[in-house]
């Protein structure tokens, strides 16, 4: 900012004192060269009235911007008790009327200005016939010409000045508007985007603690019966760890918002997890889990001890993106309550349907479905709910008949979009646990 500008912004911050500072000067120098214009008509009355009137015409511009209709009714009232009653008196102190016009219509209300240029032309014929009588016609009309004109170029120049600072202000307005709108635009960004990340973890640490716990409850009671059992619970314990640290680092690698990648951790080495399914190296930038990696997700779980299956129907087509993410998630979220509210020894079905215009999760079991014990304070479902509406989808929890727990979502997809890579019309692959699993 200049030096001009600060100046400015102090003088319009400082109205009053200003036009006070301003009137004060402009008094004592009407004081001083106040005089009678017609000599000829001059005594001691006009001679003592001539410094009251200029006092009077002049002292109420120092409100001319921060009252401007009452400071030019001030000054155009004195400006009338002067014409009404020492006519034909003019003094300088009567170029006030012009200023007041022009504060009035620069900061006044339209109608002020307005009734003001009306009054200021009316003052102008009667300042005219007032200094030159009726019967000198030429006289009055030059002088009421002269001084209306004069009248309206103050007025069209206070126009001009008026119609900038009105655009300067309605320009600051909505720069402030719009700065308002981008920090709300902001806030929400920001709000969503934590919703994200906490649907995000929830997902990754719930899931992969269920597995753990369950995996470690499991081991611990087949230590001394089945030592081998107890490595796998071991083994299972570490993959799914390992898995649950890649997501994790790739979602803080996100938050970081660099290109880089993170500096190494030192990590242990990742190892090809249950059904051959590998994971991203210890940099943790492995590629989003999406629809085809539902299977996977089912081996894991079934590795757990839970009697799970798969069935896949319709031809797989490309998904928008974060949409195959979203399948992923539900069902994930689906069968982590399934380990930990469905009670001992649940069957549990993934169905993965392609409809032509829709994909179509559902998880269910046969567990203890609404009367299972819950605490109150999971996000899953409403997690779930979340990730369905972004994609304008549906979702359904609830009991099932017969028994046990359904989860259905169905997500919108695009029709012309599909996708050459082949599978088969049905395919189930029912896997049930075995003794030894069911025990875990």
């Amino acid at each position: 900012m200049t030096r001009w500008e600060r100046l400015l912004r102090w003088e319009e911050a400082h109205r009053f004192a200003v036009d006070a500072t301003g009137t004060g000067f402009l008094l004592l120098l009407m004081a001083a060269t106040s005089t009678d214009i017609n000599s000829a008509a001059a005594n001691a009355t006009r001679t003592l009235a001539t410094p009251l009137i200029s006092m009077l015409v002049v002292a109420p511009l120092a409100w001319r911007r921060v009252r401007p209709t009452a400071s030019a009714v001030a000054v155009y009232s004195a400006a009338l008790l002067q014409l009404a009653f020492f006519a034909p008196l003019v003094v300088p102190a009567d170029l006030a009327v012009l200023l007041s016009l022009y504060s009035v219509t620069v900061h006044g209300p339209r109608w002020a200005h307005r009734v003001a240029m009306v009054s200021t032309l009316v003052g102008s014929v009667l300042l005219g016939i007032a200094m030159n009588g009726w019967f000198d016609a030429p006289g009055a009309a030059s002088t009421a010409i002269f001084t209306g004109v004069l009248a309206l170029t103050v007025w069209a120049f206070g126009l001009v000045r008026r119609s900038r600072r009105e655009t300067i202000e309605a320009l600051v307005d909505r720069a402030e508007r719009l700065e308002v709108e981008r920090d709300q635009q902001s806030q929400i960004a920001t709000a969503a985007e934590r919703a994200r990340i906490a649907r995000e973890m929830h997902d990754i640490v719930a899931h992969s603690l269920t597995v753990m716990i369950a995996q470690a409850d499991g081991g611990r009671y087949a230590a001394d019966a089945d030592p081998a059992a107890a490595t796998r619970a071991l083994s299972t314990i570490a993959e799914t760890g390992r898995a649950a640290l890649t997501d994790m680092r790739r979602l803080l690698g996100v938050l970081r918002g660099g290109s880089e990648p993170p500096p190494s951790t030192g990590a242990v080495p990742v190892l090809p997890g249950p059904g051959g399914l590998s994971h991203a190296t210890s940099q943790g930038f492995a590629p989003q889990p999406a629809e085809s990696d539902v299977g996977a997700l089912v081996e894991q779980v079934r590795a757990s001890g839970l009697r799970a299956s798969l069935v896949r129907m319709g031809e797989p087509r490309n998904l928008p993106p974060g949409a195959g993410l979203t399948v992923y998630r539900i069902a994930q979220e689906s069968l982590t309550n399934v380990l930990k509210h469905a009670g001992p020894d649940p069957k549990v079905t993934v169905l993965v349907q392609w409809l032509p215009d829709a994909i179509v999760l559902e998880v269910s079991d046969d567990g203890r479905g609404a009367s299972a014990d819950s605490d109150g304070l999971g996000q899953g479902l409403v997690g779930m709910r979340e990730r369905t509406t972004m994609f304008g989808g549906t979702i359904s929890a609830g009991p099932r008949p017969g028994g046990g727990f359904r989860v259905r979502a169905e997500l919108p997809t695009p029709t012309e979009a599909a996708s050459p890579s082949t599978s088969t019309d049905e395919r189930t692959t029912p896997v049930p646990s075995t003794p030894d699993e069911a025990s875990r």
